[in-house]
């Protein structure tokens, strides 16, 4: 012992430090899945079915904990499902071969074109050059933005933290607003708050537009209700665009910037966009081949293309006109991430159903409310649903953990099957617009330090009320005339 130097000694504090930091969580972990693995399996319910809940409750804390990263986390689940003979190691893995899986996993990639190739920045300054004299005018550009990219980008973390941030940096900093020194408020914070509200509000616009949000539809495809992209959009288009066109303003009343006339900014727009120069041939192979995706999306239920397919004829395209390298897809390891997690997920959310524990759940909850209406048996489940979000650091984490147990109670009290999964996987959306924390651009932009934690979470909390307001009023309505209930 008196060999070890002092260097040696410091050097191993924090390692041992780390390794006790995770120990809580692995502990935490662990027993929530033996205690549901050990309670004797209800009356009813198929004792792989209450192994396969105990592994998937384990599996869903360890996301939440993160005593490992969340892919990580994923594998372990899948190698004690097949370990413990939960499920075949062929059912264990089927996952991987998920089509909506590889739907998500192509946009990724496809993402990636936008910002490599500058394509998602001129589109920017564009918006920018075009309606950015006024501070009001700029944050709607940033928006504008958001909502074109989104279709084709399912990271809100890329469009908000890769695209539009950088630019909102460069505009604050150039009107001498910065997050340290006092000024924050003249600029660099009203256009913050507002860009993080728009992004939560287009990711729920699209189905490709937020990486949770195809999980979501599996889990209602599951229970027999089929959500397409175009029936997706469709149903969000219009309560999306009043939000989109409400909560900027709504913002700028409440947490006004102190500069209101920005007519530098269009310049800085026109100067980047001259700096840019003509549209490159890579961003020319980048819109046609986002046209093309939106058409295939749209129309490839009519013409028998599922969306997954339009997602690998997309790649193709992107790779065989070089606007995209293999190196760049391998590069890419959010996909790979989303990939092994995903996969996870749906396999235990799929056989928890085919071995009959979800319709067991729905059904006994169906029961339990008998003799309420259906509408405000719904509006319960999904407040309840909405603000729970309080607890959770992921949208993939709740959506995994509630949105189909959510669902089968909705279904079972009399809600319209489509209209349930659609306002439910929105709001698997929209609750992230409260705290710093709840989707994975909120610490992006939060981190910025132009907006305080307090009126971070304020100004959430008023917006979600906004939200829900707009989604299920002028939303309600508009379902109704496209026959959703």
């Amino acid at each position: 012992m008196a060999n070890i130097t002092a260097k040696e000694k410091t050097s191993s504090l924090p390692k041992t430090s780390l390794e006790g930091a995770k120990l809580v969580p692995v502990l935490v972990t662990v027993l929530v899945g033996t205690v549901i693995w050990l309670i004797p399996a209800p009356e009813g319910v198929d004792i792989k079915a209450w192994h396969l809940l105990a592994i998937f409750a384990a599996t869903i804390v360890g996301i939440i904990a993160k005593p490992l990263p969340m892919g990580a986390v994923a594998m372990l689940g899948i190698a004690v499902t097949a370990f413990t003979g939960t499920l075949t190691i062929s059912e264990s893995l089927s996952g991987f071969g998920n089509r909506v899986i590889w739907l998500i996993v192509i946009a990724f990639f496809i993402s990636r074109g936008f910002i490599k190739t500058g394509l998602g920045a001129r589109i920017a300054y564009l918006f920018m050059a075009a309606v950015g004299k006024k501070s009001l005018g700029v944050a709607y550009s940033m928006v504008a933005t958001d909502l074109v990219l989104a279709p084709a980008i399912p990271s809100n973390t890329a469009r908000a933290g890769g695209v539009i941030f950088p630019i909102l940096r460069s505009i604050a900093k150039s009107y001498g607003s910065e997050p340290d020194d006092g000024t924050a408020r003249k600029i660099g914070a009203f256009l913050i708050k507002t860009s993080f509200q728009g992004t939560v509000i287009t990711s729920a616009m699209f189905l490709t537009a937020m990486a949770a949000n195809p999980l979501a539809a599996k889990l209602a495809g599951d229970m027999g209700v089929e959500i397409t992209w175009g029936g997706w959009a469709l149903a969000a288009i219009v309560p999306g665009l009043v939000s989109l066109a409400i909560v900027p303003w709504v913002l700028y009343k409440v947490y006004p910037p102190e500069i209101k006339e920005t007519p530098g900014a269009t310049q800085i727009a026109r100067d980047q966009l001259v700096e840019m120069g003509k549209l490159k041939p890579s961003e020319w192979m980048m819109l046609g081949t986002f046209f093309l995706l939106l058409f295939l999306w749209i129309f490839g239920s009519e013409l028998g293309i599922h969306s997954t397919t339009a997602a690998f004829v997309g790649l193709g395209v992107l790779l065989l006109g070089g606007a995209l390298t293999w190196n760049d897809i391998l590069q890419e390891k959010g996909a790979w991430n989303t990939l092994v997690w995903f996969a996870a997920l749906v396999m235990m959310a799929t056989y928890l159903n085919e071995l009959g524990l979800i319709p067991w759940f729905g059904e006994a909850m169906g029961a339990a409310v008998a003799g309420i209406s259906w509408v405000t048996s719904f509006l319960i489940l999904s407040l309840v649903y909405f603000y729970s979000h309080y607890f959770f650091a992921s949208n993939t984490a709740h959506v995994s953990s509630m949105y189909g147990a959510f669902l089968a109670v909705a279904i079972a009290v009399g809600t319209p099957p489509m209209l349930a999964a659609l306002v439910l996987a929105f709001f698997s959306n929209l609750f992230s617009s409260m705290t710093h924390y709840g989707t994975g651009p909120a610490p992006v932009l939060f981190g910025s330090g132009y907006v305080e934690m307090g009126i971070w979470w304020k100004l959430g909390a008023l917006i979600s009320v906004i939200n829900i307001i707009i989604w299920l009023g002028i939303g309600g309505l508009w379902w109704k005339v496209i026959g959703l209930w």
